[in-house]
């Protein structure tokens, strides 16, 4: 697994909205767009950390300075592990946050193909496999069709 690792000057307001470019397995290029808060606590971090250029994303030492090029996926574990011990959190995986954003997003009502295009998934089918789809006896899809069909 190769770490997910902004790199800075791809950062591009269109639409509204902030956008990164992520390079993650396999140097799949993801564009994820980000609230302006997240944009904004991006930037205080990069002018704390003086990136100018580069990575956006960085190893740091326990000195608290950044070194090396980027981060690897073991840096990606440590972190998630990291913060999981501190909430009392066992078994928490970089991967169970992609889940759950993707469900957060589906709940909100984001299409499918949107959420494909967040997690960088070559196909639909994978992004389906997060959902861990089950059927909603209590509103059955099919019940919408009444207003639809109605005269």
């Amino acid at each position: 697994m190769r770490a997910a690792t902004g790199r800075t000057g791809q950062s591009a307001k269109g639409q509204g909205h902030w956008a990164i470019d992520l390079v993650g397995k396999g140097d799949h290029v993801r564009t994820v767009t980000m609230p302006i808060w997240v944009k904004s606590t991006v930037d205080r971090w990069m002018a704390a950390a003086a990136v100018t250029e580069g990575r956006v994303f960085r190893a740091v030492c326990r000195h608290g300075t950044s070194w090396g090029r980027g981060t690897s996926g073991n840096d990606i574990w440590y972190v998630v592990r990291s913060c999981a011990q501190r909430i009392e959190l066992d078994h928490l995986a970089p991967q169970d946050l992609r889940r759950t954003c993707a469900k957060l997003c589906r709940v909100a009502g984001s299409e499918l193909e949107q959420i494909q295009f967040l997690l960088g998934h070559a196909s639909v089918l994978t992004t389906e496999r997060y959902f861990g789809c089950m059927q909603n006896l209590e509103e059955p899809v099919n019940d919408r069709f009444g207003s639809l069909l109605a005269p």
